[in-house]
């Protein structure tokens, strides 16, 4: 009889051990991350709304920049700092990790500012392809990593969190575009 209880009280004691609750705040941010880091497919379908909806960019240009946004997704890492919860919000600070897209955009824009005439077509006008295929070009050697906080902001509705929706700042803080 002293086995049955010892075997009921290990059972008992792993089945609580197990159990997580998925219905937190920083668990419904991990989730959210996760599906970056996953490349889910409402992540990916938003991502290819954005990208289609770009009229600055070839074709070829938007395949070459949705690929670098999907590296972005898949090498993201992220710290939870902080949770805090008031009756039904709450907000979870994250620390997020990202290649730093935004830095490799200011060297293509100072090195434009300073040499114009190899972005310029014959007609004196700039070629604006041109232009993207040399900041996409300096995007793709980003090999350099930022560190940016993210507050999140949620809310309880019947009984479950929900994250709301992220700010502008913060999106581009996800995809290493943010400046600050």
């Amino acid at each position: 009889m002293k086995k049955f209880y010892l075997v009921l009280f290990t059972i008992v004691l792993f089945l609580s051990g197990c159990s997580t609750n998925t219905n937190t705040p920083t668990s419904k941010i991990e989730e959210f991350m996760s599906k970056y880091q996953r490349m889910d497919s409402e992540v990916l379908s938003q991502l290819d709304s954005i990208v289609s909806n770009n009229k600055d960019l070839t074709d070829d240009q938007k395949k070459d920049y949705k690929n670098l946004i999907e590296r972005q997704y898949q090498n993201i890492s992220y710290k939870i700092k902080d949770e805090n919860t008031s009756g039904e919000n709450a907000t979870v600070t994250v620390e997020v990790e990202t290649f730093d897209y935004r830095s490799a955009l200011n060297k293509s824009e100072e090195y434009y500012e300073n040499n114009k005439k190899k972005f310029q077509k014959d007609d004196g006008k700039i070629d604006q392809e041109k232009y993207w295929d040399y900041k996409i070009s300096e995007m793709k050697k980003t090999e350099d990593k930022i560190k940016n906080e993210i507050i999140f902001t949620l809310h309880k509705e019947n009984d479950k969190w929900i994250l709301d929706d992220i700010s502008d700042s913060d999106r581009q803080k996800l995809h290493g575009l943010y400046g600050g």
